[in-house]
């Protein structure tokens, strides 16, 4: 059974959705700021990606300000076939954000690549693993709007 997110770790997921400490001892500074010790706060992040509270603790890079490909990508998984496709899918570094959807496209992802060149290379390796035809959905133009959720 996963623990309850109590209100130190409500306090980091709430704080550090963004603006984490750009420093040497980046922990060290963020966890001064919640009153606890830089120790407790990796024990606390380690805990919570264990029990699947946070799927990820980490910056976000802009793939393509570094030269790299990214795009949202769609699948159509039959339902009982659905957690066997996203863990193949899941199992490629460049997948992020993979999220079932209730509609007939129900498995979306970004993929962000190294280079851009290597988007094509890597859908055909997701359709040739899995079985199944990716969606490539490239943007046309960005928009940034910022997401936080209070928990």
């Amino acid at each position: 059974m996963t623990e309850a997110l109590d209100a130190i770790d409500r306090a980091i997921l709430n704080r550090y959705q963004g603006d984490f400490p750009i420093c040497s001892r980046p922990y060290q500074e963020a966890a001064q700021t919640l009153g606890i010790s830089e120790e407790e706060l990796i024990k606390r992040l380690q805990r919570m990606l264990e029990n699947r509270q946070l799927s990820r603790f980490g910056p976000m890079y802009h793939a393509e300000r570094l030269g790299g490909g990214l795009s949202l990508c769609a699948m159509r998984i039959p339902e009982a076939q659905f957690d066997k496709v996203a863990d193949q899918v899941n199992a490629f570094p460049e997948v992020a954000h993979n999220y079932a959807r209730d509609h007939r496209f129900n498995m979306w992802f970004v993929l962000a690549t190294e280079t851009p060149e290597r988007i094509d290379s890597v859908l055909q390796e997701i359709e040739q693993q899995t079985g199944f035809p990716v969606y490539n959905m490239p943007k046309k133009k960005e928009f940034f709007i910022g997401l936080k959720f209070e928990v």
